[in-house]
């Protein structure tokens, strides 16, 4: 029974997912994205049928597992417009930093200031960073890898939501900085925005994740701790 619920959560979470796709392609409204619908009928499924996570999990942590190729596949349009790239390094390297910076203080300075205890913090952290690598790095300073799988999966599904209004009020015209923002503010799910845009957002947008996730590892090593001590430590003693 449990490898039949299994196999049925896997084909299911794939069918509902390509469904909800067709619906959005066919509406284009923003809240029929697949990446905000799946994971909401999934929920309603599970509830109605009173069927556990852990059974579900048994077949789609597969799906899970296939996250970390995934990411390593969205090499293939850097090394296809790696020129264009080179010449925008600098402009890149510098925004990305930045953002991820803002990124680490903003999420600490809000989980402080609601309460939030040590763990949750530490798992809120990472929250900008691709899935697999935000879980790594929650690992490391403490936090629950699980928690950040979360975190990061709102944080992804409400960037890519409210990225066209912010491009369409910020009059962001420019490939280079739709796809910047998409890929440091809504990770993966922004890369998959960015490539509705074009295949230059798309680029960008995979270049800003990755180099976002490498940069935040050493954040959370070299700069988080020294934040962390001056606000808990000295800030409020």
């Amino acid at each position: 029974m449990s490898f039949l619920i299994a196999i049925l959560s896997l084909l299911g979470t794939i069918a509902i997912f390509y469904i909800s796709k067709m619906f959005y392609k066919k509406y284009k409204k923003e809240w029929l994205t697949p990446i905000l619908i799946t994971p909401l009928v999934i929920i309603i499924i599970l509830l109605l049928t009173g069927t556990s996570y852990k059974s579900f999990n048994a077949g789609a942590n597969i799906l899970t597992n296939l996250l970390g190729p995934a990411t390593v596949a969205f090499a293939v349009p850097i090394y296809k417009n790696f020129n264009l790239l080179k010449k925008h390094a600098f402009e890149i390297f510098l925004s990305i930093a930045v953002g991820s910076a803002v990124a680490i203080t903003s999420s600490f300075i809000i989980a402080v200031v609601v309460g939030l205890n040590d763990e949750l913090v530490h798992s809120l952290v990472p929250r900008s960073v691709t899935t697999p690598i935000a879980m790594d790095i929650s690992n490391m300073i403490g936090g629950s890898p699980t928690l950040t799988a979360v975190f990061v999966m709102a944080t992804g599904i409400l960037g890519s939501l409210i990225a066209p209004l912010v491009i369409k009020v910020c009059r962001f015209h420019r490939p280079s900085s739709r796809g910047l923002m998409l890929g440091m503010g809504a990770h993966g799910t922004g890369t998959s925005k960015a490539f509705e845009f074009g295949e230059l957002e798309g680029t960008f947008a995979s270049l800003a994740m990755i180099v976002a996730a490498l940069i935040s590892i050493v954040l959370t090593t070299t700069f988080f701790p020294a934040l962390e001590h001056l606000v808990v430590n000295i800030l409020l003693p």
